[in-house]
């Protein structure tokens, strides 16, 4: 029987598609644990049976990847699951940046003591001052077109503007997605240069931290707008407040509020926050908890992984009864090590497959019979596994 423990409010389709598969709630010692954006403590995963652990949504930052990796726990998030009410949101963010629709809320609001006739003759002598620009025949730069991005691109082509894509880890799967029109970007810094919106969606790494900042912020055309519903460290936003002071750029949009942007926002129209609501739709969270739930079980029934940030993708079809799922560090010489080890048992391999990616690797091995608890055992003791268990 296998275990999960929650954290926040998974939506109840995620946990019924669990409960479904007989999967029962364990708070002190689960095989698994699905959460989104409780910061998973080291005491928290390294529970003795912990095999798994899903991300209702994108991004790991709130689980310590390297002790996951190290005790062969898998980690998994759920990639696109978001993504139309990220894209949504995105849209709404290019339109608050242009309209002057947070304004003229705020104008509109404080003649609530005027009667209906001075309010009126305020509201139509005064409206010219939220006077805005429309997004159609702009252009928009799109950082990162995976699933988030290949939507946006689809949106506001439909809307009617030029569209700049620009990333070179691009897989097939979103490539197929992208209007035909899009112009593909050689550099960052042709799109910085070209657009008059930017919208950032890629993961936060050593590699995309301050990826927009004062090197490259002279680059980026006058008057842009700046959306980032990605990951608040992606731009930085000292570098950002001095391009806003120095009219460099017009707006910057964001859902990671900060005390600095915050007091800029205070005093100053050019800065919009979020409180970080790019997935939170009701749509969003059931899509999320269910595609991770169901990742979840596909790994703890069959071994197979899908969408994990740790450890490779794996699927092998059942050619038998009898699962081993092995994980190990990756090294010369094991996989026949353990043939040789279920060889001494009698035990014949009906079917296997091994993937590996780093330093990690995961082994399926269809059996003929069941495997006795000393068979497992012996497996675990082989130099470099991490972990054995049958399914």
């Amino acid at each position: 029987m296998n275990t999960f423990k929650t954290y926040n409010n998974i939506s109840k389709e995620g946990i019924s598609i669990l409960k479904k598969a007989d999967f029962k709630i364990n708070n002190l010692n689960p095989d698994s644990i699905l959460l989104r954006s409780h910061k998973l403590t080291l005491t928290e995963l390294n529970k003795a049976k912990l095999k798994c652990v899903g991300r209702a949504g994108t991004g790991v930052n709130n689980i310590p990847l390297e002790p996951a990796s190290k005790n062969g726990i898998v980690v998994f998030n759920t990639p696109g699951a978001n993504s139309n009410a990220v894209k949504e949101l995105v849209i709404c963010g290019m339109l608050l940046s242009s309209r002057g629709i947070i304004e003229g809320n705020l104008f509109a609001r404080s003649l609530k003591n005027e009667s209906i006739e001075m309010m009126s003759e305020a509201m139509e002598s005064n409206k010219s001052l939220f006077k805005g620009n429309e997004l159609k025949d702009k252009t928009l730069g799109i950082i990162g077109l995976g699933a988030i991005g290949s939507l946006v691109a689809e949106a506001a082509n439909i809307l009617g503007m030029k569209i700049i894509g620009y990333d070179p880890y691009i897989s097939i799967e979103s490539a197929w997605r992208i209007p035909n029109d899009v112009e593909k970007a050689d550099s960052l810094n042709y799109l910085l240069k070209n657009s008059d919106y930017i919208t950032v969606h890629v993961p936060l790494t050593p590699d995309t931290k301050n990826l927009i900042s004062k090197k490259n912020i002279d680059l980026i055309k006058k008057d842009s707008k700046i959306i980032n519903l990605s990951r608040g460290d992606i731009v930085n936003n000292e570098d950002i407040l001095m391009a806003l002071k120095l009219k460099k750029i017009s707006k910057y949009v964001t859902d990671f509020p900060s005390p600095n942007l915050a007091k800029r926002s205070h005093k100053n129209n050019d800065v919009i926050l979020l409180p970080h609501i790019g997935a939170s739709t009701k749509e969003a969270e059931i899509n999320c908890s269910k595609m991770a739930a169901s990742q979840i079980i596909d790994f703890l029934s069959n071994g197979n992984i899908t969408n994990s940030v740790n450890f490779p993708t794996i699927k092998m079809s059942r050619s038998s009864k009898y699962r081993l799922v092995i994980i190990y560090e990756d090294a010369p010489g094991i996989i026949g090590n353990v043939a040789g080890k279920i060889a001494t048992y009698k035990t014949n391999i009906a079917d296997m497959v091994n993937k590996n990616r780093d330093s990690l690797a995961i082994s399926l091995i269809d059996i003929d019979r069941k495997p006795s608890n000393t068979l497992v055992t012996d497996l675990s003791k082989i130099d470099k596994v991490i972990s054995v268990r049958f399914c």
